[in-house]
């Protein structure tokens, strides 16, 4: 029996050995056989401990634990954004990219080695609770996070539907940390939702990047354009944590007729393109995105693209600055690697990776509760003399306001960001107007 538990245990440490090893093999240059002979020499150390474990540890082991531990200790030796998934969480990857997931709706990162919220997505429980991007997580539950993978802490935070989870943050600029009881609840897929503003401007915001986010785009902007002649665009990416790279490039692309979209830099400077392609309808109507600390990675792609082409004016404040790319390998027993293989680059070259997009126009977003209520020096106006004129009775509205719901202008008064991008994109169009004269 004990025999059989060993020949089980070394089976496994030799198929860890060929998946690190195997790779290695298949390239003759010199550097890379120097590195075979280094892996093969502490591949030995690694059996050795193995057996060590095998023969000597208290309680009995499980194999695949103790090779699934060891594979998570050399991916955390990397960056934040690479680790190893078991089947059970590459599964739930999967999911979460093609459907809904039940969970509070936080996107997280490693900071500074905290587990750090990258942003809540929009309408989920922990966007409606309050949780903001930047919070750091301290704790789960009772758990400290310190020393937490991003999947063990997705783990934790996810669960049925309808039951709570504790989270413990620390925030910016506030002295004790905040606790958050939060009811899971399951998590919708739309990424992509859209309004009419006041002057005929659209409205378009993207939550994540999933799957189908640059068909739900198109089809969007074409049912806006159909209802009217639209005379600019609001695309809103604050808080949008990112997703696929593949649906950032197609949202670029639905606003470029030409140009380079992103470039991709991996291993020996080896480099990929996404070119933008004619679209079948012009866009030329005039642009403004908007972007915050919670625009990471495809939010960041679309707005970098946008802003070397020329395309759109980018309004708010630096965004996140997660300029790396991550690919998926499915393993062979169901598990999964998500691996940091390469660095992104907008038209011009510039790398976002910690450092961001900078917006043109710097406008720091001011919470309802804190505007100006400060009472206003009366100054007398005609209207105040007794005996004025009475003014004819007001003209119906003109079609500023028309098919602008209600729920949107309270929007607008809240949001002074939004206010200004369409203040913006009004101006834009009055001097158009005048140099058409």
């Amino acid at each position: 029996m004990l025999r059989a538990k060993r020949k089980h245990v070394f089976k496994w440490a030799i198929i860890f050995m060929c998946v690190i090893v195997s790779p290695l093999l298949s390239d003759s240059h010199v550097d890379v056989l120097a590195s075979t002979k280094e892996v093969y020499k502490n591949i030995e150390i690694f059996s050795e401990v193995l057996r060590k474990i095998e023969k000597n540890y208290v309680d009995e082991t499980v194999p695949r634990e103790l090779i699934y531990g060891a594979i998570k200790g050399l991916i955390g030796t990397l960056d934040p954004h690479s680790f190893f998934m078991s089947p059970d969480e590459y599964k739930e990857l999967m999911i979460e990219t093609k459907g809904s997931f039940t969970g509070v709706g936080i996107e997280l990162t490693i900071r500074d080695k905290v587990l750090t919220v990258v942003s809540p997505i929009e309408g989920t429980p922990a966007f409606e609770a309050g949780i903001k991007a930047g919070d750091k997580i301290i704790m789960i539950e009772d758990k400290s996070t310190e020393d937490t993978s991003i999947m063990e802490a997705v783990k934790l935070i996810r669960g049925p539907k309808g039951s709570k989870v504790k989270l413990t943050i620390r925030r910016s600029g506030v002295e004790k940390p905040i606790e958050f009881v939060i009811t899971r609840d399951v998590i919708p897929i739309r990424s992509v939702r859209s309004s009419f503003l006041p002057s005929d401007i659209g409205y378009i915001r993207i939550s994540n990047f999933q799957s189908d986010t640059g068909q739900e785009l198109s089809k969007t902007l074409e049912d806006l354009e159909n209802k009217r002649k639209l005379r600019g665009l609001v695309l809103d990416l604050r808080n949008n944590p990112g997703g696929l790279l593949s649906q950032a490039v197609e949202v670029a692309d639905e606003f470029l007729d030409s140009g380079l979209i992103v470039s991709i830099k991996g291993r020996d400077d080896k480099e990929e393109k996404s070119i933008a392609h004619k679209d079948k309808k012009p866009r030329k109507y005039p642009m403004v995105v908007l972007v915050n600390g919670g625009s990471a990675s495809a939010a960041e792609i679309v707005a970098g693209a946008l802003q070397d082409n020329k395309k759109a004016l980018i309004l708010g404040t630096a965004t996140f600055g997660k300029g790396s790319v991550q690919t998926l390998y499915p393993l062979s027993d169901g598990s999964g690697l998500r691996l940091t293989t390469a660095l992104y680059f907008t038209p011009k070259g510039r790398s976002i990776q910690a450092e961001g997009i900078k917006p043109d126009i710097e406008v720091v977003f001011v919470p309802p509760q804190e505007k100006v209520t400060e009472k206003k020096p009366q100054i007398l106006r005609e209207r105040d003399l007794e005996g004025h004129i009475e003014k004819e009775p007001p003209e119906p509205k003109g079609d500023e306001e028309e098919g602008v719901l209600p729920d949107v202008l309270k929007r607008i008064d809240d949001d002074n960001q939004l206010r200004r991008a369409i203040q913006i994109l009004q101006s834009w169009n009055i001097f158009s107007a005048m140099e058409g004269r």
